[in-house]
């Protein structure tokens, strides 16, 4: 009984732990696991996986996840002084499992494809802490334990399988067929931006912008997928998501090379680590007329 006792104060204090450690890594940089719960997630994948946040207006329901530091404390505690826990191990093992299962998924997402050296030791300790809670809950039948313990993650893929086919419908709407709000250049547009990114996003945010300028860099992803970044000396820039119909025109430019981009902006996002503004667009396409 005693050993039992220790071992779910073990998994408790392992998941308070390993949550604020790192879970994976993108492009050399750390994720930490408490990173969704604070938004810092979706910035550091706009800047190094080029992808944003789908559903902006909905980031505030990513707090739930703080639930997890909060309830491992509380069951230590508990389990310290010989109280019960009732549902409290299953919610936090729960939402443990599931926040893994989303990092490991927009991971693989973002990259096109998952290696799991990707995924750091902290994240496969939070796992197995998580399934062993739930496992050590006395006067459960198994069935009910793996119950809780599959049902976050065929939850959470389900959600993102459904978000990643909104995403990729979005993506093939016809930008060329949409007249633009906005033609400027790509140093004006980072300039404004960088002036008052407050009134540059409640005059961008969801328009169809024409985009001049010079390329800073082109990258082309394992999927066919490309991006195209301006960029100014202050290391703010401004990315375009183009559509993989632009593949073959994109594959031929270099760094340098003028271009006009049309697509959707879907607003900026201040780095504080970096100093830095970036502005993302969506549905990109080549505007051909201004390549002749």
């Amino acid at each position: 009984m005693m050993t039992k006792k220790w071992l779910v104060i073990v998994c408790a204090a392992l998941l308070l732990v390993s949550y604020f450690l790192p879970w994976v890594v993108w492009d050399g940089s750390n994720v930490n696991g408490y990173e969704l719960a604070t938004g810092d997630f979706f910035k550091l994948s706009e800047a190094k996986l080029d992808l944003s946040n789908p559903f902006p207006n909905l980031a505030f329901t990513f707090y739930i996840f703080w639930l997890i530091p909060v309830l491992s404390v509380i069951i230590i505690l508990l389990t310290i002084f010989n109280r019960k826990t009732g549902l409290l191990p299953f919610i936090t093992g729960f939402s443990s499992i599931s926040l893994i299962t989303l990092y490991i998924l927009f991971t693989d997402f973002g990259l096109g494809n998952l290696s799991f050296s990707l995924v750091r030791i902290a994240a496969w300790l939070h796992l197995f802490a998580a399934i062993l809670l739930i496992l050590l809950i006395p006067a459960t039948s198994l069935l009910k334990k793996l119950v809780w313990i599959l049902l976050g993650p065929v939850i959470v893929f389900a959600s993102f399988k459904m978000i990643e086919k909104y995403i990729m419908a979005e993506s093939h709407q016809h930008t060329s067929d949409v007249k633009a709000d906005y033609m400027l250049g790509s140093a004006q547009l980072i300039q404004e931006f960088i002036n008052n990114d407050t009134a540059a996003n409640r005059k961008y945010l969801d328009k169809v912008l024409l985009i001049n300028g010079p390329v800073s860099a082109i990258d082309i992803a394992a999927d066919s997928t490309s991006t195209i970044r301006f960029a100014d000396s202050t290391g703010s820039y401004a990315i375009f998501s183009l559509e993989k119909s632009e593949l073959k025109e994109v594959a031929s430019m270099k760094a340098g090379d003028m271009v006009s981009l049309k697509g959707v902006c879907s607003g900026s996002i201040f780095s504080d680590i970096l100093g830095t503004t970036s502005i993302s667009f969506k549905r990109g396409i080549l505007n051909r007329n201004n390549l002749k």
